[in-house]
């Protein structure tokens, strides 16, 4: 029996057969990251003082401070706030996008 260039015995039409998954594969990938990069995901700090949404494309969209927790003489307060807030949105983001990658493509979600 012959031994094709892949190591494998014949199997022509099984490697076009796996070229064709991986490109559906891929594709599927893609409409997934397009859709994913449109979502929105938010997050609260300081008991829902400060109000961040972002995109799962990792732009901020939208940042409400209640006028109560802006203190002239605490600025720092209100700054780590604003950080902590926009940092768990993208977090959540994050997970949720190699939550999501990793079941289109089982073993293969931390490279994405």
């Amino acid at each position: 029996m012959a031994r094709n260039q892949f190591g494998g015995f014949g199997g022509g039409a099984n490697m076009q057969q796996l070229m064709r998954q991986a490109q559906k594969l891929q594709e599927q990938m893609t409409k997934a990251q397009e859709a994913f990069d449109e979502r929105e995901f938010s997050a609260q700090a300081g008991g829902g003082m400060v109000s961040v949404t972002v995109t799962g494309a990792r732009e901020v969209k939208s940042l409400v401070i209640d006028p109560q927790c802006v203190d002239p003489d605490d600025v720092d307060m209100l700054q780590d706030m604003i950080l902590a807030a926009v940092n768990e949105a993208l977090r959540t983001a994050e997970e949720t996008r190699a939550n999501e990658m990793a079941r289109l493509a089982p073993g293969m979600g931390g490279m994405f």
